[in-house]
This record gives structure tokens, sequence and C-alpha cells, in this order.
């Protein structure tokens, strides 16, 4: 059984309550009914049963299990309208406004049962952008102090592969900051190696990516990653980090003897963490192709609870394992 597939049993050892706002996605009602039936986690969907039927058609699915929620007629609805409004009215949105703005993007909905107690976390973005759940999670779900800032990361595992964790790893920040300034840097390395930990159990050694190892070339964003990796130091003395290194240093053992004979980390790092958000998409993109490799993510890092985005093209199963790393999240949440 492959790592990613293994968490399955993990989950359901001791299950979180996850929500998905998206009931109007045929992938997100047949992933919700597999999770369920497989409990992998209590599963509550935003909408009624009734239209959940209705999109179905023709198509069977087991639906008990699920809690269905309509959003119009929930109890403690107006108690999550009110705190939306109290978070956002600095901004200028009146009552009303917090209304139509939670119901016209349900996924905020979710993320405020999230921040109220009422859930573990949320899935969203099978019909939505990462924009949209982002701002969710940034605005409604509210950040972790420890981390300080949205980000966002991958769980990669490819087959055969002797890199990482025999193929598994963690990338990051590979769907949110742009252009991550040091100190952003070092929060999204400490929050994947986390979570690599969290996961899998396994010692996060954490490499921080550049065009350069240890000083072979010289340029304004070597010099960010290396003050990232010495704030790191600073707020995560215990973890396994070392940079600026290129691919091949984190990766390889045979070149990281030449390179950086001594390191905790250079070949056999197994989280990555890229400069910008253009090496990051690409690197994550082309491994997932190229390598045929199993992967996860957006996971949403740096919230106060779980949160996990989706890629619109995504399939069930990649719908399944979202909820189930972020319900796995969970559980390091409740202890």
């Amino acid at each position: 059984m492959n790592k990613i597939q293994s968490l399955r049993e993990k989950a359901a050892r001791n299950q979180k309550k996850i929500i998905l706002p998206e009931s109007d996605d045929l992938r997100i009602i047949e992933a919700a009914s597999i999770a369920s039936k497989e409990k992998i986690a209590s599963i509550s969907m935003l909408g009624k049963r009734s239209d959940v039927e209705k999109r179905l058609g023709s198509k069977k699915l087991d639906l008990n299990g699920i809690e269905f929620i309509d959003p119009e007629n929930y109890p403690r609805k107006d108690e999550i309208i009110n705190t939306y409004y109290e978070l956002r009215k600095a901004k200028g949105i009146t009552p009303e406004d917090a209304r139509k703005q939670v119901f016209e993007n349900l996924v905020h909905y979710g993320a405020l049962m999230g921040r109220l107690g009422m859930v573990d976390g949320f899935v969203a973005g099978a019909s939505h952008s990462t924009a949209d759940v982002a701002r969710a999670a940034l605005y409604s779900l509210g950040l972790d102090p420890k981390i300080g800032a949205l980000s966002s990361s991958f769980v990669v595992e490819i087959d055969n592969c002797p890199y990482g964790e025999d193929g598994l790893m963690v990338y990051g920040d590979c769907g949110v900051i742009p252009d991550p300034v040091p100190n952003q840097l070092a929060g999204i390395a400490i929050a994947c190696g986390e979570l690599i930990e969290v996961l899998f159990d396994v010692e996060p050694k954490v490499a921080l990516l550049s065009y350069s190892t240890k000083g072979s070339a010289k340029g304004k964003s070597i010099d960010k990653v290396i003050s990232a990796l010495n704030l790191v130091k600073e707020r995560a003395p215990h973890l396994k980090v070392d940079g600026e290194l290129q691919g091949d240093s984190a990766l390889v053992p045979e070149v990281a003897a030449i390179k950086c004979k001594g390191s905790e980390v250079a070949g056999k790092a197994n989280v990555l963490i890229f400069p910008n958000l253009d090496a990051g998409n690409i690197c994550y993109k082309l491994t997932q192709r190229l390598a045929k490799a199993r992967v996860v993510g957006p996971l949403l890092m740096g919230t106060s609870k779980p949160a996990s985005d989706l890629s619109r093209g995504c399939g069930v199963e990649e719908v399944v394992d979202a909820i189930t790393i972020t319900a796995v999240r969970a559980q390091r949440n409740a202890k």
C-alpha cells in the first residue's frame, strides 16, 4: 500500500468532521459517499439532500451517513453571518453585505463553521477558483499566529523513486504567494516540515531551493533564501533545514557529497521549498505529469484549522485524498 493511500486508515482511527461546501458538483458528491462509507471522516455537505439526489439523477450513490446542511435553515446561520460581519466590518461591509457574501460563496460559510468549531476542516475548489478558496481561508477561517502567512503545499508520491522518503515529498509554496519575502518563506518551510511529520510520522528534512548551492552563484533571490534559512533556524531550532540548495544537491546523495559535505539535509531532503510561485507551480505540475506522481493539494498552510483547495480539473480520488489529509491534519489540531 502506498503512503498516501495508507492515510485513509489513519484518518478512520479518529474521525474528524469535514465540511464540503460544493454539493453542486458530482465529483464532490461521489467523493463524499466514498469518504463516508470508508469512515475516513464524518462528512457534512452544504446543501439539501433532495437537491443532491436530483443532481445524481439515475446515478446510485450511498448518501447514508452524510450530514446535509441547508445553509438557509441552519440553526446557527445568524451566528455565522454575524461572525463574518464582525471580521470584515472594518473593511466597510454592512450586515446585508455580509449575508450576501457568505451565501454567494458558500466556501466562506464552510470556513466560518470551522472558525466557530462546528467542523474540523473544509475541502473546496472543484467549482471555485484557488483565489476564492484562499480568500475564504484567510478572511473567514483565520491564520495560525505561529506561521503568520497563508501559503500552500502539495504532497507528492512517485512510484519507484529513491528520493525523499522512497518517493514521498512535500512541495511548498506552489499555489498562493507569488514572491514570498524571507519571513513568509521561513513560515512556509516550518509549516511544510510539520506537515510531513504529522501525516507520515517521518522526520522532516527541509531544503530551501535555489539556482545556487552554498554560494555557487550570487543574486537577490539567493540572498532571500539565505535570510529565510536563518529565520527558520531561529524560529524552529529543532528542524533539520538547509539552503541554499539546487534541486540535485537537495535530493541526490552523490551530488550532495561533492557540493555540501556534512549537511543533515542535502542529498536526503523530503521537503522542498521553492523560492517563488513560478518555480513551485511549474515543478509540481511537471512532476505530476512527467513522473506520473500522485499529487494531493493545494493544502492550505498557516490556517487556524486545516483546509484544502482542489484543482477545478480534479478527479474523485483526488477529492478523497484531500478529505483524508485534511482529516488527519485535524487529528493533530485536536491534541
